[in-house]
């Protein structure tokens, strides 16, 4: 795993595109929170981007608007029974109509030079795996390409030279810190996490919480999936297994702390003792930035840090008692194999299952953990062979998962 993922660091450290050139852009998930950020970059700078394609899965009204704005190449709604509702806003307009997966795949496949991939979720995998195999700059938000398929998604973007950028503000943080250059002088990664809207609360507490009161993240404004698994924790389990592939220095040098504040998003610890930190504002267009222009940095509109106004910065432990979910997906990375395919898979069927009020908060981590000892059970430890392999794996898990909603 350490030596293929590599080969995403080394490339981007090795590039440099030419200053001031007009760049292919396409953005994969362009109506939900890191798409709407791009494009938000997008529109303060026009003249810099030539926009090839934009996808969204059901937003067809958002979809066409910044289609028509960016004068994008083409747009893709993912649900094919909204095409003819697509096609009719976009009529005479010059932008392209397409649908479904294989619209997504065709024009995550069209050639451009950076593509931003931020759909939500396991969909991603395919449209993602179509824009490394054309070589583009893979501006990476999309936590499953590298959960449960890192080994082959990374050895796919070595055959075709695709450079891999990380756009969550964590291991946006620790690229910016080491540099691009991962060697034997660090000891150690630390990705901070908020603790989210429950830190404070005891395990008992929260096995009434609502979604609405878990989708009220206290720092970031995310999507809906990311919001509880930022309130589970998961997500910053799911955050350790990326950083395995992407910051190759051993699983045993990874680790998470929580931050309440959200300003550090992430440190790396030396052999020498310094520790080296990377602060900012909790805005997503600034790790963004740092992809779309890399290795130049430009001017956005984020809100400047005042130290002195923030007075003092905090930091704990990561609770795993209160917080099972974060566990979960540690073992999931020490075991490998298939269980980060079935980690995920899990996790997505409880997280949906709990928006729908169909499973309690607390519940969500109980079910992923049946589902993972199932999968134990079946000696479900070898790694996947290919993508094909991969979408059997989350197919069987998703079956395993849904049964036990109910059961729960």
């Amino acid at each position: 795993m350490n030596d293929r993922a590599s080969v995403s660091i080394s490339a981007a450290a090795a590039a440099d595109p030419d200053k001031g050139a007009c760049r292919r852009l396409s953005i994969l998930g362009a109506t939900g929170s890191v798409g709407q950020s791009t494009l938000d970059l997008i529109y303060r700078d026009p003249a810099a981007y030539d926009v090839v394609a934009l996808t969204a899965r059901t937003n067809v009204d958002d979809l066409a608007a910044a289609a028509i704005r960016t004068r994008a190449a083409c747009a893709v709604i993912a649900d094919e029974s909204l095409y003819g509702a697509l096609k009719e806003r976009l009529a005479g307009t010059g932008v392209e109509a397409l649908a479904g997966s294989a619209g997504l795949v065709e024009a995550a496949g069209r050639p451009a030079d950076i593509v931003v991939a931020a759909i939500i979720g396991f969909a991603g995998l395919r449209p993602t795996l179509a824009a490394v195999d054309q070589g583009a700059t893979i501006a990476l938000a999309n936590k499953e390409c590298l959960v449960a398929a890192g080994d082959l998604f990374i050895a796919r973007a070595a055959r075709s030279g695709a450079r891999i950028l990380p756009v969550d503000s964590e291991h946006n943080a620790i690229f910016q810190a080491i540099g691009g250059n991962v060697d034997s002088s660090i000891a150690e990664i630390l990705l901070t996490a908020s603790g989210g809207p429950f830190r404070t609360r005891s395990y008992e507490e929260m096995k009434s919480v609502t979604p609405a009161e878990a989708l009220k993240h206290p720092n970031w404004s995310m999507g809906a999936k990311i919001t509880i698994d930022s309130a589970t924790l998961m997500n910053k389990g799911l955050e350790l297994i990326e950083a395995a592939y992407l910051f190759p220095v051993g699983m045993e040098k990874l680790g998470a702390i929580v931050h309440p504040q959200s300003i550090v998003h992430g440190l790396v610890r030396y052999v020498d003792g310094s520790v080296l930190a990377q602060l900012g504002p909790a805005d997503m267009r600034a790790p963004l930035s740092y992809c779309l222009n890399w290795p130049r940095r430009t001017r956005t509109p984020c809100d400047r840090l005042d130290l002195a106004a923030l007075g003092s910065l905090t930091f704990e432990p990561v609770d795993r008692q209160r917080f099972p979910a974060f566990g979960l997906a540690l073992a999931a990375m020490a075991s490998g194999g298939a269980m980060p395919v079935v980690l995920n898979a899990a996790n997505e069927i409880a997280v949906e299952s709990f928006l729908k009020e169909k499973l309690g908060f607390t519940k969500i981590a109980d079910l992923v953990a049946e589902v993972l000892d199932r999968a134990e059970s079946e000696n479900l430890s070898q790694a996947p062979a290919s993508i094909g392999d991969v979408l059997e794996i989350d197919a069987w898990a998703r079956a395993c998962s849904k049964p036990l909603v109910n059961k729960l």
